[in-house]
């Protein structure tokens, strides 16, 4: 058999493994696509699911909660939202703060007693919340969702990440993607800056 004879038998069997590999895909190819009301909603019973790693199959697609990790990262680059502030007491009983397009849950136990908590949405190129009083500890983790409905489109999974004033990264947080509602889950124990990163 000559090399050319070779080549071409070479090469249709790579397109029929080719073949072969796509067609489990194409009838999500020609779904219909999804709508935010797909996507499931942060429940408090996620925290235990996320604190202890959590994968999530969602209409055959799966995707997976990331740890926390010490390789380069990007802030996600987003068209400015406005500044918003919200101020809640919660107590022991749990509660929630909606913070413009971004939702913070405490969950019951989280707290001993009754504290005032301000949650702020912070203009500017970057998706960022800032919680006070800084450094407030919960007893149980809260849930963090924020959107990302307004940024650039990347393909790579998004994580929440922990930050100073400054919006350097300090710490990736165990992250879960929405990616189809347009928002990123993570749980946190304390009070700081946050914001929506890749």
């Amino acid at each position: 058999m000559s090399w050319t004879r070779r080549f071409s038998v070479l090469g249709l069997s790579l397109l029929l493994l080719v073949g072969v590999s796509c067609t489990t895909g194409d009838a999500a190819l020609t779904e219909a696509p999804a709508t935010s009301s797909d996507q499931p909603t942060p429940e408090f019973g996620l925290i235990g699911d996320l604190t202890d790693g959590l994968t999530s199959t969602v209409d055959g697609l799966t995707t997976t909660v990331t740890g926390t990790i010490s390789v380069a990262t990007d802030l996600l680059f987003c068209s400015p939202q406005p500044y918003v502030v919200d101020t809640e007491v919660v107590g022991p009983e749990g509660g929630v703060l909606n913070v413009g397009s971004h939702r913070l849950v405490v969950p019951q136990g989280a707290l001993s007693s009754p504290v005032k908590i301000t949650g702020e949405q912070v203009s500017g190129h970057s998706n960022t919340v800032r919680f006070s009083p800084e450094g407030l500890r919960f007893e149980r983790p809260a849930v963090l969702t924020m959107s990302y409905s307004n940024c650039a489109l990347v393909l790579l999974q998004k994580k929440i990440v922990y930050t100073d004033e400054q919006l350097k990264v300090l710490e990736v947080l165990r992250s879960l993607d929405l990616f189809r509602g347009k928002s990123v889950t993570a749980p946190i124990d304390h009070f700081s800056r946050y914001a929506v990163a890749y």
